[in-house]
């Protein structure tokens, strides 16, 4: 990737967290693309160069969530299959939710009735998880060790959704997410309980 792509990569990036940040305080349908180029400190040209309007933003939110979904799975497919490896995934699962899902949950949560017209991803999650599930269990895995990381990780994957009514910060959510997928597919060794969330392995 070169210099100008990755520059306007972050700026779609930060376009994204800052208009997340707006919609979360104001509501969407009072959020103008003016204010949000006024919070990032551009000009709405600017703005309009990688956002033309506030749904295209929503709409790269989602997309976003799937290339992320599609690195992961192009990763796992170029590692020795495993239990450490289903460790690994576990783990990178978690970072991905706990970097993207928390401020997307909250949207999510006020704005429903917007997301079933532009949500890209509801069919392609799946496609994404079961080409993920195939990298990971071979064909002569048992029932029980195909659905213990079926399960593991579709629980990191809705941790945050479940979570909506708890009275609990992101990162105690992150934290139990990662207990509960490790007790479905518990960390390989000596026998020793998993690791703890603050000293698991960040990748």
């Amino acid at each position: 990737m070169g210099a100008a792509q990755r520059r306007g990569s972050d700026t779609k990036a930060e376009i994204r967290a800052v208009a997340l940040e707006l919609f979360t305080e104001q509501g969407y349908e009072a959020t103008s693309l003016r204010e949000i180029a006024e919070r990032l400190g551009v000009t709405k040209a600017a703005l309009y160069y990688h956002f033309p309007s506030k749904e295209d933003i929503v709409r790269s939110l989602f997309t976003e969530h799937l290339a992320a979904l599609d690195e992961l799975v192009s990763w796992a497919r170029t590692q020795p299959p495993g239990p450490e490896l289903r460790v690994q995934v576990i783990d990178r699962m978690i970072d991905m939710a706990s970097e993207q899902k928390p401020p997307i949950m909250r949207f999510a949560l006020a704005n429903h009735h917007l997301l079933r017209d532009l949500r890209p991803d509801r069919e392609n999650v799946l496609e994404r998880l079961n080409a993920l599930y195939a990298s990971l269990t071979g064909p002569d895995a048992s029932v029980e060790e195909a659905l213990r990381i079926r399960m593991a990780l579709l629980s990191v994957h809705f941790a945050f959704h479940a979570a909506q009514d708890l009275d609990a910060t992101d990162q105690q959510i992150t934290d139990a997410a990662r207990s509960i997928a490790y007790l479905l597919n518990p960390p390989t060794g000596t026998g020793d309980p998993a690791p703890s969330p603050t000293t698991a392995t960040t990748h």
